[in-house]
């Protein structure tokens, strides 16, 4: 599907041409008028710096992965591809994209619409939104380690706080899977932000470069940010990790003393259960009382022990 802007121009005035999975017709209707040739899905997902970034003549070709399926939470890298001449700049694609929609809202009726100012209005809305998913994933954290390390916590066993804990981590895998697709994103638009101001600084009018340097500053941001950010997610995974396994140490603990607070009166009774002849309280009066005296000394006294050391 191709799609023409500002809206309503023929494709040969047009200053932004979007195609959304073009077939055959397209390809050679684009070639044939502006002498651009259109990658495949498969060329565009090459990650070679040089295949995503390169110059013939006056066109210049890029590629960057975005993101999509945001709106079901299914998120994927879904390679685009930008290819921007003085004329017009081309963009191809083979998933929709929240961005190109609004952009297109946004430029659909724009008085004076270049190539240079689309292509600035589609980098500046993936920037956006990709501060906005960092954001969202910095409040996930944050709600996280106001879980972990804030809230008071109340004995629920260790079933219940391993459930807890699991799902916090699970969050939190999620922040971080999404937080690097977008740091993978905004990346690559640096790189093509650096690109065209490499390329094209002579051709772009001040403000038109304000603007791409202004983007290039606001990735910088980004970058430091998600830096902290994963450094606030590895911190809060390894601390999760440490609570399930301090509650599972407390078990094993537990099950420890009492395996040995178990043991002298087991002795007891063996000692007293076996079949001699001669065995002086079997005879004796006060013989079983004594036995049950013994086995329960016998248990108080390591427990006794291990609270004095401060065990249990």
């Amino acid at each position: 599907m191709l799609r023409s802007f500002p809206n309503g121009q023929d494709e040969r005035n047009a200053q932004w041409l979007d195609l959304l999975s073009p077939d055959e017709g397209e390809r050679n209707m684009v070639r044939e008028r502006y002498g651009i040739h259109i990658p495949d899905l498969d060329a565009l997902r090459e990650i070679e710096t040089s295949s995503r970034l390169r110059a013939d003549g006056h066109i210049l070709y890029m590629s960057a992965p975005l993101i999509a399926g945001v709106d079901t939470g299914h998120w994927q890298l879904a390679p685009t591809g930008f290819i921007f001449t003085p004329e017009v700049l081309v963009t191809v694609r083979y998933a929709e994209l929240a961005t190109f929609a609004s952009v297109a809202d946004e430029l659909r009726h724009a008085p004076q619409l270049t190539s240079a100012s689309a292509l600035a209005a589609l980098l500046e809305d993936i920037v956006d939104r990709a501060a906005d998913h960092l954001e969202h994933a910095s409040e996930i954290v944050s709600q996280a380690s106001q879980s972990l390390f804030f809230e008071e916590t109340t004995r629920q066993g260790l079933r219940r706080e391993t459930r807890k804990i699991r799902e916090i981590i699970r969050n939190m895998g999620q922040a971080s899977d999404r937080a690097s697709r977008a740091r993978y994103a905004f990346l690559s638009i640096g790189r093509m932000v650096s690109f065209v101001l490499d390329r094209c600084t002579p051709k772009l009018d001040q403000a038109m470069q304000d603007r791409l340097e202004s983007l290039r500053h606001d990735i910088n941001s980004l970058d430091e940010f998600e830096t902290s950010l994963g450094g606030r997610i590895q911190l809060q995974q390894d601390a999760a990790t440490a609570f399930i396994s301090i509650e599972q140490n407390d078990v094993v603990k537990v099950l420890t003393v009492a395996s040995v607070v178990g043991i002298p009166p087991v002795l007891v009774v063996g000692i007293y259960g076996m079949n001699f002849h001669v065995m002086p309280e079997l005879s004796w009066r006060l013989g079983y009382p004594f036995a049950l005296v013994l086995c329960l000394v016998s248990t108080i006294i390591p427990y006794l022990w291990f609270k004095w050391r401060d065990w249990i």
